[in-house]
């Protein structure tokens, strides 16, 4: 399912789609999870990313692209719980900002902020955090 390429460093996210790996998850389906991310931009930064390690949007095998943009949908649909505006964000290669070279799409929740892509250090989100933040997220439906 989710491994890295033999002989490569382990991947966090590939720990994070098997399980192994602590993490805020909540959606899941057969070939994706969505995730809060640990160190977010703005309130309910999440990621989507494929169960199955794959580096690049271009490695998507075709007959897996549509079942992960289905994810990705319904990710986003979990964050118009938040607001309604948000930005969906993919970086592929390290001069693009890309840090884990494992498929991952951003979706980044905004609330008339100015631009939260900053470059220094963003806050580490808190347990009490993501606890509120999955309450909304989490169940199929809002509460």
């Amino acid at each position: 399912m989710a491994e890295p390429p033999r002989g490569a460093d382990p991947c966090l996210f590939c720990g994070i789609a098997s399980g192994a790996s602590p993490s805020h998850r909540f959606y899941e389906d057969a070939v994706a999870v969505g995730f809060l991310d640990i160190f977010p931009f703005t309130r309910g930064h999440a990621l989507v990313v494929p169960k199955r390690h794959i580096d690049r949007l271009t490695d998507l095998p075709p007959d897996e692209r549509a079942p992960f943009v289905a994810a990705l949908q319904n990710v986003c649909r979990r964050i118009e719980r938040l607001t309604k505006d948000y930005n969906v964000a993919l970086n592929q290669g390290a001069a693009a900002g890309q840090i884990i070279f494992h498929l991952h799409f951003h979706i980044i929740p905004r609330y008339g902020e100015g631009n939260p892509f900053r470059t220094g250090p963003r806050e580490r989100l808190t347990d009490a955090e993501a606890r509120d933040l999955l309450k909304v997220l989490s169940p199929a439906e809002p509460p």
